[in-house]
Parts: structure tokens; C-alpha cells; sequence
């Protein structure tokens, strides 16, 4: 179980910050060699390859879950919204162990849990596969009585009409939003893209998604930050970059004890960084809880850590930019 969180009081602030995205079992699998060497000169117009992989491992994940979870490890507490299928009930039963309220997460009985299938090369490049399953059933739930207890969002990627809904009604209630979306940058139009940057409170992505969003767009990546209040892309071991305000910083990565797999890394990222920010965190700051807590998560194989001790999460920030993090409050 985590440990105690640094704070200046007693508790965290009681106000919650809004999840969704989707709910999933991963399956992990590596030692597959290289992908870009066999890849390496095929004609791709009649691709058909094969690599054999042989570390299987099956977790909970989903990037809402994933995001959920990383803001309860450090004491904070996540709404969250998604869908599970009929295979979904043990997921349930862990989420509330772990004192994560699951009021709000739809089961259906017609459809299974989303899957991702994500195989990693020996140079941690990353092939997925996503089967939506009950997700793209999903329906929207009645939040009457929360917009008050509710201080941030993040929308992360799930089916379209879901993630649509969700930016609706940020707008509508008026809570800053990230704009996190992920593998799901195709499945908006050009107007929708423009649309959810112009309400958002800021996009978070890795860098491949960054390049999507810009080619979409037609603009490099700092005109794209002119667009939003900020912008964070991350770059896996070359740390991030960070734009807000007219100004860029690059941040170096948090490095890890060592690397089993990146897996989850981004949405433990995401966690640290919301919490920072609903901490009141200046936005590097935020950026460096989330380096640290994601640098955490490679060290596994499955993106959930079992249990987290805070205080190296601090120490570890502390060693790679020399300086501490505030203390939560």
C-alpha cells in the first residue's frame, strides 16, 4: 500500500479531479529484436511479418485507470469515468481496495473489457493493438451534484462520442481540462482538433502524437503551443518539453533504477502531474512529480505499482533537477 504523502496539513484538498479515458486489461509482450530491422527495407504495401516474443505478461491497465490510480497512490482522489465489459468485475473489486470510487464506471453484459496488446522491441519502441470492446458501448452518466467537488479533468483516449461527451461537459461546468488524446488523434476531424485545443486548459502528448497532431494541423509544434495555454510533449528518455506562455522549456527525464518496461510511464505521468496542478504546483514543477512517479512505473512489468514510498518519489525529483518539489497541501 502507498505511503503517507508529503503535505503541509493533514489532507489533501477535498475537491477531486475527473478521469476518464479507457478501462483495460493489458497484454504485454517483448524480447521481439528490433522492429525498424525488420521493417528495414519491405515493401509495406505487402507487409506481412512476424516476431516472436518471448515475455508474455497480462495487468490491469487502460489509461484512465492508469491515470486514477497514480492520483490515488499520492493521497489524491479521482472520479473516475469508463466502461467495463462482463469481464470486468475483479477490475472493479481492485479499483475499491485501493479506495478508488467506481460509482461512475459502467459494466455492460453485451461486451468485454477493452484489450491492448502491446509488443516492445529490445529498444523499447512500442507496436499496440486495441480492441475497444465495452468502451465503445459505453453511455454517459448523470453527474449531478459533482461539477463542485471537482478542481481538474483530464480527457484521455477512449471511444470519440465518450471523449466528446466529456469535453462537453468540462466546458459546460467550466473545469480546466488536459486534453490527452493519444492514439485516438485520428479519430477527430481537423475542426474537432481545433475545437477541443481552443476550450482546453492545456494538451499533454507523447512526441509521436505531437508530430500527428502538427501534420494534421499544418503547423510545427511551437505554433501549436501559440494555440493553447500550455503544451507538455514527452519524449520518453530525453525528458520533455514544456511550452506555456510564449516560453519553452526542455526537461531532462527522471531516470529509472532500470528499465523493464515503459509501459504505463505516461499515465503515471499524467497522475503526478494533476495532482501538482491541483495542488496549485507551478506547471514545471507538476511536470517533475510526474517524471518522477512515471520513472517508477518502467521499473515493472504492468503499469499499476502495487505500492509507492513518496519520499523517494521526492528524493529522485530532487537528484535529477536539483531542487524539491514543494510539499503537497
Amino acid at each position: 500500500m502507498p505511503t503517507a504523502c508529503l503535505y503541509n496539513g493533514d489532507a489533501m484538498p477535498s475537491r477531486r479531479i475527473f478521469v476518464t479515458g479507457s478501462i483495460a486489461y493489458d497484454v504485454l509482450l517483448s524480447g521481439g529484436g528490433s522492429f525498424a530491422d525488420a521493417l528495414k527495407g519491405k515493401d509495406l504495401n505487402a507487409l506481412s511479418v512476424s516476431f516472436v516474443t518471448p515475455h508474455f505478461k497480462r495487468h490491469h491497465g487502460g489509461t484512465a485507470s492508469n491515470i486514477a490510480w497514480n492520483i490515488a497512490l499520492l493521497g489524491g482522489d479521482p472520479l473516475l469515468v469508463g466502461t467495463v465489459g462482463e469481464d470486468g468485475g475483479a477490475y472493479l473489486s481492485l479499483l475499491r481496495e485501493r479506495g478508488i470510487d467506481t460509482a461512475f464506471i459502467e459494466q455492460r453484459t453485451d461486451a468485454v473489457t477493452a484489450t491492448a496488446i502491446i509488443a516492445t522491441d529490445d529498444a523499447a519502441r512500442q507496436i499496440s493493438f486495441f480492441h475497444p470492446g465495452a468502451d465503445s458501448l459505453g453511455t454517459w452518466p448523470d453527474f449531478s451534484g459533482e461539477r463542485g467537488n471537482v478542481s481538474h479533468a483530464i480527457v484521455s483516449a477512449r471511444s470519440i462520442p465518450q471523449m466528446t461527451e466529456a469535453i462537453a461537459w468540462c466546458v459546460k461546468e467550466r473545469i480546466p481540462y488536459l486534453f490527452d488524446p493519444g492514439q485516438q488523434v485520428h479519430g477527430f476531424s481537423d475542426d474537432e482538433l481545433r475545437r477541443n485545443l481552443k476550450s482546453c486548459a492545456g494538451m499533454v502528448v507523447n512526441d509521436f502524437e505531437s508530430q500527428l497532431v502538427q501534420h494534421r494541423l499544418k503547423k510545427d509544434e511551437s505554433a501549436l503551443a501559440c494555440d493553447l495555454p500550455f503544451l507538455i510533449v514527452t519524449r520518453g528518455g530525453e525528458g520533455l518539453s514544456l511550452y506555456e506562455k510564449g516560453k519553452h522549456v526542455d526537461l531532462p527525464a527522471c531516470k529509472a533504477d532500470r528499465v523493464v518496461n515503459p509501459t504505463g510511464a505516461g499515465d503515471a505521468f499524467r497522475g503526478g502531474l494533476l495532482v501538482g496542478m491541483a495542488a496549485g504546483w507551478s506547471l514545471s514543477d507538476a511536470a517533475k512529480l510526474g517524471s518522477s512517479l512515471g520513472s517508477f512505473v518502467v521499473e515493472q512489468e504492468g503499469t499499476l505499482l502495487d505500492r509507492l514510498d513518496t519520499e523517494e518519489v521526492w528524493m529522485r525529483a530532487q537528484q535529477a533537477y536539483k531542487s524539491m518539489l514543494p510539499h503537497l497541501r
